[in-house]
């Protein structure tokens, strides 16, 4: 088979969501990367040096710029025409494209792969992630999300595939940018960061929450995350939300704070390699699934904890 995988970049750089994507899409064929934006040659570069890539098709033009998904897809699909499968990251960009990709096509799609088990059968989480399907799809041609928590990422480096400038075509214009407001932090980012500490409603207030959360993430150098329903209460960004209708993240270490663990938000963090969990109720379902659990007062335990590191 022949897979285009969709390139997931800021402008200045290729976003690890591209690596395990490409992993993802290496157990069906032979990769070629999908580059879109204004200026890209730069990324198209760092695509080309990806492990497992064989060919970069590098898309340049003024429209597709800010990455809107009816001028992305369009561009896909119209190039779907040479590939067996279009693979993107399960992110909010690749969320955005895949779907307009599928319809354009007139395929189904298959959202949030966790296994490729063959060229045309896949695993992906149903209800919350508490059970695992097996499908199968007999479409012609494959479009596909990819959970990209759930595979290894391919090296970043090592690579030498060739890039190749590839028509852009006239803008669709059913859409056009208006503009971006976009938080700026130091810390790492939520879907690649190593360590992230998780406040949840407990927390009582936004001041609180960042007067507890944040200096202990600042100490770890670690992302911070919410729960929804932190972020129901304006405790937190809409982007800090962790869980099924947020991201889906697996850090080497998770520290949850004030979080019960409802399934929605488990389903967003339970691969983490090592969970944290600090809570008040013993019976939280939270220390269902975290390997340390501390039951205390979170307003206590966390000054005293952040002190101590």
């Amino acid at each position: 088979m022949s897979v285009l995988v969709l390139v997931e970049h800021d402008g200045k750089t290729v976003k690890d969501a591209t690596l395990a994507t490409v992993m993802a899409a290496s157990k069906l064929g032979e990769v070629h990367a999908l580059v879109a934006g204004a200026n890209v040659g730069p990324i198209a570069e760092q695509a080309a040096k990806i492990a497992g890539v064989s060919k970069v098709l590098a898309a340049d033009a003024g429209h597709l710029e800010h990455d809107l998904a009816e001028e992305v897809g369009a561009l896909a699909a119209r190039l779907m025409d040479g590939y067996d499968a279009f693979v993107a990251p399960a992110s909010t960009f690749g969320k955005n494209i895949a779907p307009r990709v599928a319809a354009l096509i007139d395929v189904m799609q298959i959202s949030d792969v966790l296994s490729v088990e063959d060229d045309g059968t896949f695993t992906r989480p149903i209800y919350a992630g508490n059970a695992i399907a097996t499908v199968r799809s007999s479409d012609a041609k494959k479009v596909m999300t990819v959970r990209t928590t759930a595979f290894e990422k391919a090296a970043s480096e090592g690579g030498s595939a060739s890039v190749e400038t590839v028509d852009a075509a006239a803008p669709v214009g059913n859409s056009s940018f208006v503009g971006l407001e976009a938080s700026e932090s130091e810390r790492p980012e939520l879907t690649s960061a190593k360590i992230i500490v998780s406040g949840g409603r407990a927390l009582g207030s936004s001041e609180q929450f960042h007067a507890l959360i944040d200096p202990l993430a600042d100490k770890l150098g670690a992302a911070v995350g919410a729960s929804r329903a932190a972020v129901d209460a304006g405790y937190a960004p809409n982007d800090y939300q962790i869980g099924q209708t947020g991201k889906i993240v697996a850090p080497e270490v998770y520290v949850a704070i004030g979080i019960s663990g409802a399934i929605q938000h488990l389903a967003g963090m339970k691969d983490s390699k090592t969970i944290i969990a600090i809570n008040k109720d013993e019976d939280a379902p939270i220390f269902q699934v975290a390997d340390i659990g501390l039951v205390g007062d979170l307003f206590k335990i966390v000054p005293e904890l952040t002190e101590k590191l």
